[in-house]
């Protein structure tokens, strides 16, 4: 091996004489370990930047392509500049890795030339290594002989797997692929069987203990489930997509689920041609919703219908949607027998879509403030259209039609028909305006008129636009800070620097001058000065006010700090500002956000 010749030869002098060949083969390897921890080092500090800014811009796919589509150019930290990468130089670096791990590693040839070309992210990094573009290979080569790489970073990301992902998967202390023979064995296995090798990487993310069987054992394994009567195409994506039923034994509960599919007329092929290879499954939950649509009255020729027409059904979060739709209705008041008839008669339409639009019309139908006896009713009368439509959201209704909460409300228990007309892409045209609102406009102009507007000016109109609710509820919350303790003329004030706050609810406003004033002990003054801080809530102050507090006993910051300097700030600043004021600050701004 050269690089054992290397490194043997120039450590020579520090290894003892009186040592065996094998602890001098130990001691050897401590010291290539030694000898390269800072090189490694070095590398890492250079190759972090890249992860997020260039490495995300590769899809999976575009991460095994070679040539100028991935190396274009490469943007260098240590020089502040962006290096151009020919094709014909990636081609040439790839030659060498090659060549380093087959030749100088031992690394079987096939799996040396598919690292070598699968690992763009790395080959860029030892590309910057290079000062002189023309001897690029004579360069490469000596850092290579004196450098020796992690080959577990090549390796992982030949495999399918980003720097983020198998940053926590290096094993500590090793360098070598050959240091863990039993993983490139079982590598070589999975390979052989057919399963493409950049879907190993998954399978040794989310099943590891696989690559450290013993040899032969894996093979058995998949001997075991072909034994089952699966073809080995379908067996192929069962393993590639959930790699845990190669641990332990054969999995019961993938068993007894390939068992019911057999029962209600689906061979155990079936599933191998529906089940996606990115997404992870558990036939645990699979099996329980089989049994649940069996206690729904479901009988084995109709349920097996039912899944060949929608195998979303068992496959879209293994039965989660599903589950949670059931879940949904049976809480609307929908009997069991109503929710086997729209599974019976359920619409081309992916379940998980059907779930979130019937999820978005409850959270609308709520949001707009509606009886929940008339939620119900309306979910329960109306479940089928409603999942089949996405509700825009129930702000920019009420917009697009000029009326507030209690109108829509009415419009929609009146005819909920109307509902499909606020279907996302379609266009909302304005109401009309009825009696009550434009009693709620003279109202308004009459308390505006009291506060000094001119009736039909500029102002008068700004003033409509801003200041939402009725006229006697405005006047309501005008005098509600009267009667805390201010003059009129100090509301007023208030008013024209933030209108807004007198759109809030006599409650809220109340709940929030009530902290404000006895928890955190600031004078009613303070209040007239930054008005603004009834806009915030009361959650945002408080947590502002415990970091403030905790950098006070530290002596941090100024003891009397205005409310406006530190709720006023964006969460960004207050960091700067405040939380980094102490090095312990950014932990603990953290644990008070989770309180």
């Amino acid at each position: 091996m050269q690089y054992y010749s290397a490194v043997e030869g120039s450590r020579k002098e520090s290894l003892p004489s009186s040592l065996s060949h094998s602890h001098a083969h130990v001691a050897i390897r401590r010291l290539c370990n030694q000898r390269t921890s800072n090189a490694l080092e070095s590398f890492f500090v250079n190759w972090k930047p890249h992860i997020s800014s260039s490495y995300s811009s590769f899809s999976v796919k575009e991460r095994h392509w070679t040539g100028s589509r991935c190396f274009g150019s490469v943007r260098s930290e240590e020089h502040g500049q962006t290096l151009h990468v020919s094709n014909r130089n990636v081609v040439k670096a790839q030659g060498v890795l090659l060549d380093y791990l087959h030749s100088t590693r031992g690394i079987h040839f096939t799996d040396a030339e598919h690292i070598s070309k699968n690992c763009p992210f790395f080959v860029r990094r030892i590309l910057e290594k290079v000062e002189d573009e023309e001897e690029m290979e004579k360069e490469l080569v000596r850092y290579l002989r004196y450098h020796p790489i992690n080959e577990f970073e090549p390796f992982f990301e030949s495999i399918g797997l980003n720097p983020s992902e198998y940053n926590p998967l290096l094993p500590r202390e090793l360098m070598f692929l050959s240091d863990i023979e039993e993983m490139l064995s079982n590598y070589r296995d999975l390979c052989d069987y057919g399963i493409a090798r950049s879907k190993i990487g998954k399978m040794y993310k989310e099943a590891k203990d696989i690559f450290m069987y013993e040899s032969g054992l894996l093979k058995s394994k998949l001997l075991a489930y072909e034994q089952l009567g699966l073809r080995k195409h379908t067996l192929i994506k069962l393993v590639a997509s959930t790699p845990t039923l190669l641990l332990g034994d054969l999995d019961k509960d993938f068993v007894l689920l390939l068992k019911n599919l057999e029962e209600i007329g689906l061979p155990g092929d079936w599933i191998g041609g529906t089940l996606s290879e990115k997404n992870t499954y558990n036939w645990g939950k699979m099996f329980v919703l089989l049994n649940l649509f069996k206690d729904m009255g479901f009988d084995e020729k109709k349920l097996g219908t039912l899944i060949s027409k929608h195998p979303g059904f068992l496959l879209d979060g293994s039965g989660e949607a599903v589950f949670s739709l059931i879940c949904l209705l049976l809480k609307m008041g929908v009997s069991r027998k109503e929710i086997f008839i729209m599974f019976s008669e359920f619409p081309h339409l992916q379940v998980g879509s059907f779930v979130r639009n019937l999820r978005r019309a409850f959270q609308f139908l709520v949001e707009i403030e509606m009886d929940f006896e008339d939620v119900r009713k309306l979910i329960r009368n109306h479940k089928d259209s409603l999942g089949l439509i996405l509700l825009k959201k129930p702000t920019s209704i009420m917009t697009n039609l000029s009326s507030g909460k209690k109108r829509l409300c009415k419009i929609i228990i009146e005819d909920p028909h109307q509902l499909q007309k606020y279907a996302m892409g379609l266009k909302v045209s304005p109401l009309p305006s009825s009696d009550d609102d434009l009693k709620s406009i003279l109202e308004k102009k009459k308390f505006l008129s009291r506060l000094g507007f001119v009736e039909n000016s500029k102002k008068m109109k700004l003033a409509l636009e801003v200041f939402r609710g009725k006229g006697d509820e405005l006047q309501d919350r005008f005098d509600f800070f009267v009667r805390s303790g201010l003059n009129p003329g100090d509301v007023l004030e208030m008013l024209k620097r933030a209108p807004h706050i007198l759109n809030q609810k006599i409650e809220v406003l109340d709940e929030k001058l009530s902290f404000i004033i006895n928890n955190l002990g600031y004078p009613l003054s303070s209040v007239v000065r930054f008005p603004q801080c009834i806009s915030f809530t009361t959650e945002r102050i408080k947590l502002r006010h415990l970091m403030y507090d905790w950098l006070k006993e530290r002596g941090k910051v100024a003891p009397a700090l205005a409310l406006g300097s530190l709720i006023a700030c964006s969460d960004k600043l207050f960091v700067k500002r405040f939380v980094s004021l102490h090095p312990d600050g950014p932990k603990a701004w953290e644990s008070f956000k989770k309180a």
